[in-house]
């Protein structure tokens, strides 16, 4: 009888989203408790007080390159993100980000790769949320990474599909990946290369 009631849970939230639940179902038919003890821990993704969502999404998209990513997608979208912001974050471009976005998730990007600006940014975040802020987005970026992680711990992981967002389709995370690696490469290559000696030129380039 457990079982049943939660595969037809399952089944009623992968209509809801066109997600496939498959590895949920998995644990259900294997141990129908397991998934409930897992459920417990969902409620800190239901704390967010005053930040945006951007910390959740930021979280999940280092941990997964497609089915996860786009759940996400769709459930900022219904709460009324705009596309363009989530394009903006999908992409990291800080700078077409709202402000206070831009500042979440620069702060969760330094947290997940314990980044030495992490410690400024955190002084930042308690200025304009306070440590009921702070918490929120550590909340976000812990109950973000549960669900990919059980996922490819299972062996369920291997997808990997282009992002839609407001209609259109936006770059896989192996693209963004690639491509972050190339501007990178390029702009070492230019602080390597000898100035030419009648030239004064200065120049930035900043990779994220």
């Amino acid at each position: 009888m457990l079982k049943w009631f939660l595969r037809r849970q399952i089944a009623a939230f992968e209509r809801t989203w066109n997600y496939d639940a498959s590895y949920i179902r998995e644990i259900i038919d294997v141990d129908p408790r397991a998934i409930m003890a897992f459920g417990k821990v969902q409620g800190l993704s239901r704390y967010r007080k005053d930040v945006p969502r951007a910390a959740g999404l930021i979280a999940v998209i280092a941990e997964d390159c497609g089915p996860c990513t786009q759940l996400g997608i769709d459930m900022a979208q219904r709460e009324g993100l705009d596309p363009a912001t989530l394009r903006a974050i999908v992409a990291r471009d800080y700078v077409a980000m709202p402000e206070e976005v831009a500042l979440a998730a620069r702060f969760t990007e330094a947290s997940l790769h314990h980044a030495p600006e992490a410690d400024d940014l955190r002084e930042e975040v308690l200025r304009r949320w306070g440590k009921r802020g702070l918490i929120s987005l550590a909340f976000a970026m812990l109950s973000a990474r549960m669900y990919p992680t059980l996922k490819y711990a299972l062996g369920h992981g291997q997808a990997c599909t282009r992002l839609v967002i407001g209609g259109e389709a936006a770059p896989m995370q192996r693209e963004l990946a690639k491509a972050n690696l190339v501007g990178m490469k390029a702009a070492a290559h230019d602080d390597l290369r000898p100035a030419h000696p009648t030239l004064r030129t200065s120049r930035h380039i900043g990779v994220r």
